[in-house]
């Protein structure tokens, strides 16, 4: 049987198919999972170009219509009942009532995910060389955006949502299409990024806003540890440091049991070592 402890790390996936018949292989999809938070991004293959794109004021209707395609959450992962689900706290496309849930089995190395609720079948491939360090965080910034950055070895994803509010059950394709275009960049700017720690730089190699490839997040813990600054940008391309403050930190039991600390004090100091800010 799966357990949570057997999902951490990161997971890309082959293929999904419906009882139809339908197949898709192309579109990108990564699930990264912490301890029990976790983040996803999904990017349809026929990716326009982005160049001279710089920051979210350089978007236009050429690249409108391929970035409401894309899919992506956050979240905690949970066991429910016989199935697993992905409880989604931030959401790329408009919230609905469906549960994300699904079966897991493995099969020859693959993990095999089964709709609960839906009938699909995925196939996820574990492409995580390394799983520590590993943690996860739920945090909140300044303006009250929700946020979460998760890192499994030298794999990380960073969410932030987006500072409008989407409408229960709507379609984010009718939206963008039927709204100005400065409406439309609020309600397509939600960050999901996913990058590698190499030579202490978080670098970011695919985001839900592409402007960002490139960049180095660059998160580094500020005051008693409560609160992490994350290298941004604004609408008008101009850098600055946003502030998070952590709502949660999420660590595996096995990295809590440092001698001489508590439980608080232990995951905080793991946490300072891996982003860095020790």
């Amino acid at each position: 049987m799966v357990e949570i402890k057997d999902t951490l790390g990161l997971w890309e996936r082959s293929l999904i198919a419906w009882p139809d018949g339908r197949e898709d292989r192309a579109t990108f999809v990564a699930w990264l999972q912490g301890p029990t938070l976790f983040a996803d991004l999904r990017q349809p293959a026929d990716r326009p170009s982005f160049d001279g794109v710089s920051c979210l004021n350089h978007l236009d209707a050429q690249h409108f219509e391929w970035l409401t395609r894309q899919e992506g959450f956050a979240g905690i992962f949970v066991l429910s009942g016989d199935a697993f689900e992905w409880r989604r706290a931030i959401d790329f496309q408009c919230p609905s009532d469906a549960a994300d849930a699904g079966y897991l089995s493995f099969a020859d190395g693959v993990l095999i995910e089964r709709g609960r609720d839906t009938p699909y079948i995925e196939h996820w491939h574990h492409t995580s060389p390394n799983l520590n360090p590993h943690f996860a965080i739920r945090m909140r910034d300044e303006t009250g955006i929700d946020g979460f950055l998760v890192r499994v070895g030298e794999i990380f994803m960073y969410v932030r949502n987006r500072a409008v509010v989407l409408p229960h059950g709507g379609s984010l394709t009718d939206l963008v299409k039927t709204s100005s275009p400065d409406a439309a960049r609020a309600m397509l700017d939600c960050e999901i990024s996913l990058g590698r720690v190499r030579d202490g730089k978080w670098m970011i190699g695919r985001s839900s806003l592409p402007f960002r490839i490139g960049t180095d997040l660059a998160p580094e813990g500020y005051g008693d540890g409560s609160g992490l600054t994350i290298h941004d940008v604004s609408s008008a391309g101009e850098p600055f440091a946003r502030r998070w403050t952590i709502a949660d930190l999420d660590v595996g039991a096995q990295q809590q049991n440092i001698p001489g600390q508590g439980h608080d004090e232990g995951a905080l100091s793991i946490f300072r070592s891996m982003t860095g800010s020790a």
